[in-house]
């Protein structure tokens, strides 16, 4: 099955040419040029990956994300030609899984969503459901119930929190988490996790909070708790 790509950029000259390249791949394409656009086709096309400029028309990348933050089988790259820290960390918190500064490599796109495509394919923890005091987390259909209610994850943060809870008392370092969750050397270095990590216990409330533990100085970790 052909993995489908929607391209959302407001410059056709950057958006074609991305179009056009994963094509070439073999993927299934989609391109808008507005935000609106981009959040109307993604409900609709239903894309594993979204490339979203920032700065559009309509709608900016941040608020299509933010539109879209109960998706969980989408990944999100961010482009954006803004180099300071604090706004791609903004991205990030709004549930974007990768950013790239432009301009850029259109081989390293490639890379990226190859990369964040096998993370989001990834073999599965051999439980089928794991279930962690209050929280059960349904690994095949990578769905999370806290005391039956439903909670929505992006991609990365299921992955994060599986993989936690698929190793409870085991301390993994930010760089361990980093490498094995998003699966290629970061630009935005292991504070990554550390949002990552923050949404997580927000939408997870008490029971992500006593669940998903800091070991200072080194990482994180997941209580063992008596199912």
């Amino acid at each position: 099955m052909n993995r489908r790509i929607l391209v959302a950029d407001d410059e056709p000259g950057i958006a074609n040419p991305i179009s056009y390249a994963f094509r070439k791949e073999g993927y299934e394409v989609e391109t808008v040029y507005d935000g609106q656009a981009a959040l109307d086709t993604a409900l609709s096309f239903r894309p594993h990956v979204m490339i979203l400029d920032v700065m559009m028309p309509k709608l900016t990348g941040y608020e299509v994300c933010r539109k879209l933050d109960n998706r969980t089988d989408m990944g999100i790259i961010l482009l954006t030609v803004k180099n300071d820290i604090v706004d791609k960390i903004v991205g990030l918190e709004l549930g974007a899984d990768d950013y790239m500064t432009k301009p850029f490599d259109l081989r390293e796109l490639i890379a990226r969503v190859k990369a964040l495509l096998r993370r989001l394919e990834k073999k599965e923890p051999e439980a089928e459901t794991i279930v962690a005091g209050a929280l059960t987390v349904y690994v095949k259909l990578r769905t999370v119930k806290v005391q039956d209610e439903a909670v929505e994850l992006t991609p990365k943060e299921f992955d994060l929190l599986a993989l936690l809870l698929s190793h409870p008392e085991r301390v993994y370092t930010r760089d361990e988490l980093l490498d094995t969750v998003w699966g290629l050397e970061y630009a935005a270095g292991t504070r990554t996790v550390d949002i990552h990590m923050q949404r997580l216990r927000k939408k997870l409330g008490d029971t992500g909070q006593a669940l998903l533990q800091t070991v200072f100085g080194v990482g994180y970790k997941a209580a063992g708790v008596d199912s």
